[in-house]
């Protein structure tokens, strides 16, 4: 197994980071805070992710999509962080469709 980031860190970096601090990098490449800021993947899955968002990749077992949207909105939301067109109309189809009871629950980065 690797610890992955939820939101990769090139992904972060598209997403408003690249304004950040050095600190605040460093905090997010770092973050303890957030049961689900790092994950742990398998290194094939790890592979096939990449940095891509929700609206490139999704884990394999449609089981667990739900569960990965709402990581992926909560660490988002967790750093402040961006989305661009593509992504939130795949999370949109998500959150309007199959996850519409996923709740999503997160606590701001300091």
């Amino acid at each position: 197994l690797d610890i992955d980031h939820m939101v990769p860190l090139a992904e972060a970096w598209d997403s408003g980071a690249s304004a950040w601090t050095a600190e605040r990098r460093e905090a997010y490449a770092n973050d303890q805070g957030a049961h689900v800021s790092l994950v742990a993947v398998t290194a094939r899955s790890n592979r096939q992710k990449s940095d891509q968002d929700p609206a490139d990749w999704m884990p394999p077992s449609p089981d667990a999509e739900c569960r990965y949207v709402a990581e992926w909105v909560s660490t988002k939301l967790r750093w402040q962080l961006t989305a661009d067109d593509r992504e939130l109309e795949a999370l949109k189809v998500y959150a309007d469709g199959p996850c519409e009871d996923t709740i999503v629950r997160y606590t701001p980065a300091a």
